[in-house]
C-alpha cells in the first residue's frame, strides 16, 4: 500500500478472511497492482472480477512457502489464467532444490540471481542458544531471561497454535504483558494485533511461523525461538525479524537435549556458528 501513497498507483490486497464484497468493489474500480494470498486471488479470477488479460507480471514472494504442497495447486490455478507473455518473478530468502526445480513448470530459461547460503545470516544479528535440557524448563528460562533483559520489542516463536495459546496464558498468569497471533485467527483480529505491535502498544508478540515472513517492525531487537523450527528454511525467516534496517538484533534459541541435532543441522545448512548465550547478553541489546 505504501507504493500507492507516493506514486499515484492504485493498489489493492486480496487476502483470505477479509470481506469479499470489498475486493469485488476495488477490483471493478480498477487497480494497477494487486497483491494477495493464492486462494483469494484465484477465487477473484474464477469469478471474473480480477481480469487477467492485461496482467504483465506475476511475482511470487516467499516462493518456497507458496510452492509447498499447501499452495502449489492454487498457484498453478492462477498461472494458467495468465497471458503467455506474462513475466514471472520468484523471490525468497530460501529456495530448496525441489522448489527451484518446480519453477521450471511456469518459467522459461529464467535468469537466476542466487545468494550464497553462508551470506544469508544477517549482518549485525547475533545468534545464541540456551541449553534447557528439558521441555518443561523452557518457561522458567524465559521468565529468567525477561528479568535480565530490557527489551524494546520481541517476538517469541512456537511451532504450534496450541503452544502459542498455552505460552500466552502462562506469561499472563506470571504478570507479563504479551500479545499472540497464529494462522487460525480471523484476518481482522490479526490485523488489529499487528497494528498494536507496530505502534508499540504491545512489546512482546508470541507467534507461529505465520509471523516469520515478510513483516517488518523496525523496533524488534530480540527473537526467541521457544521451539526450534521444524523446517530449517524457516530459521532464517524467523531470526530476520530482528535487527532490521541495520539495527542491532539478537536471536536466542532454546535447545533441549532432543534439539541438539536440529541446531547442528541449522549451523551446517547456513555455514554459521551459534554460540551459547554469554552472561552479558543484556549489553548486546542496549
Amino acid at each position: 500500500m505504501a507504493l500507492g501513497d507516493y506514486m499515484n498507483v492504485q493498489c489493492h490486497a486480496c487476502i483470505g478472511g477479509t470481506n469479499v464484497g470489498e475486493d469485488i468493489r476495488k477490483l471493478e474500480y480498477g487497480q494497477h497492482v494487486v497483491s494477495g494470498t493464492p486462494g483469494r486471488v484465484a477465487d477473484m479470477i474464477r469469478r471474473r472480477h480480477l481480469r487477467t488479460r492485461n496482467i504483465k507480471m506475476l511475482v511470487l514472494d516467499e516462493a518456497d512457502e507458496l510452492l509447498n504442497r499447501g499452495f502449489r495447486e492454487q498457484i498453478y490455478d492462477v498461472y494458467r489464467y495468465l497471458p503467455p507473455a506474462t513475466q514471472v518473478v520468484v523471490v525468497s530468502a530460501t529456495l530448496p532444490y525441489d522448489v527451484l526445480d518446480m519453477t521450471t513448470k511456469f518459467m522459461t530459461d529464467p535468469v537466476r540471481i542466487l545468494v550464497k547460503r553462508d551470506e544469508l545470516t544477517l549482518e549485525g544479528l547475533k545468534q545464541y542458544f540456551i541449553a534447557v535440557e528439558k521441555e518443561e524448563w523452557k518457561f522458567d528460562t524465559l521468565c529468567d531471561l525477561y528479568d535480565t533483559l530490557t527489551i524494546t520489542q520481541a517476538v517469541i516463536f512456537c511451532n504450534t497454535r496450541r503452544k502459542v495459546d498455552w505460552l500466552t496464558d502462562k506469561m499472563r498468569e506470571a504478570n507479563f504483558t504479551v500479545s499472540s497471533m497464529h494462522g487460525e485467527m480471523p484476518q481482522k483480529e490479526r490485523d488489529s494485533i499487528m497494528q498494536d505491535f507496530r505502534q508499540g502498544n504491545s512489546r512482546v508478540l508470541i507467534s507461529t511461523d505465520v509471523w516469520a515472513r515478510g513483516i517488518d517492525v523496525q523496533q524488534v531487537s530480540l527473537v526467541i525461538n521457544y521451539d526450534l523450527p521444524s523446517n530449517r528454511e524457516n530459521y532464517i525467516h524467523r531470526i530476520g525479524r530482528s535487527g532490521r534496517f541495520g539495527r542491532k538484533g539478537v536471536a536466542i534459541n532454546f535447545v533441549t537435549s532432543d534439539d541438539v541435532r536440529i541446531l547442528r543441522d541449522i549451523e551446517l545448512y547456513y555455514s554459521t556458528q551459534i554460540d551459547e548465550m554469554p552472561m552479558n547478553v543484556a549489553d548486546l541489546l542496549s
